[in-house]
């Protein structure tokens, strides 16, 4: 017969097993979560949208809220901000980690393939939150003009994953060595 004081805590008393997890929870590093859509019209034309709060023109999405899962994120953001209610699949095509800047602590930003939208769904578009200003579909000169150089990056690694059937894992919007 085994001593049951060599057992593992974890079976001598979960609930202090319990604790301890969460106390180590408690102390490990949380990161901001990001999830933008990569939509295009016909024309392979990509949304950008036009926010009030910062100066340059970004990708469709935006933050994640605690505990709620990327793909969860954007389809949120997409139907409060365009109310756009984006297909039930859509496929992951780039990961970037964003190293800490200015005050900001670092992140992880997730692009997903959305598809391309008809005309029709195009013409039911419209801002729905003062988050925006304006949104429009744009060429990918277009698009590197309008956006921050790193968001240019992470754009078009995400467009050439897409279009190639893999997934761009970045850092700061470069691809990792």
């Amino acid at each position: 017969m085994t001593d049951p004081d060599l057992r593992p805590l974890y079976e001598r008393d979960p609930a202090v097993w319990h604790e301890h997890l969460a106390e180590g929870n408690a102390r490990q590093a949380r990161k901001r979560v990001a999830a933008d859509a990569l939509i295009r019209d016909r024309y392979g034309r990509v949304l950008l949208v036009d926010p009030t709060y910062k100066p340059d023109w970004d990708t469709p999405g935006g933050m994640a809220e605690a505990n709620e899962p990327p793909i969860d994120a954007l389809r949120r953001e997409l139907a409060e901000e365009l109310d756009l209610q984006l297909p039930e699949r859509m496929t992951l095509v780039c990961v970037d980690w964003v190293a800490p800047h200015g005050p900001w602590d670092d992140l992880l930003t997730f692009i997903f393939d959305a598809g391309t939208l008809t005309s029709d769904e195009i013409t039911t578009l419209r801002i729905t939150d003062a988050e925006l200003a304006a949104f429009d579909f744009c060429t990918s000169d277009q698009a590197q003009k309008r956006l921050r150089p790193y968001v240019w990056a992470r754009l078009a690694a995400a467009i050439t994953a897409a279009d190639t059937g893999t997934v761009a894992y970045l850092h700061n919007g470069r691809p990792t060595p």
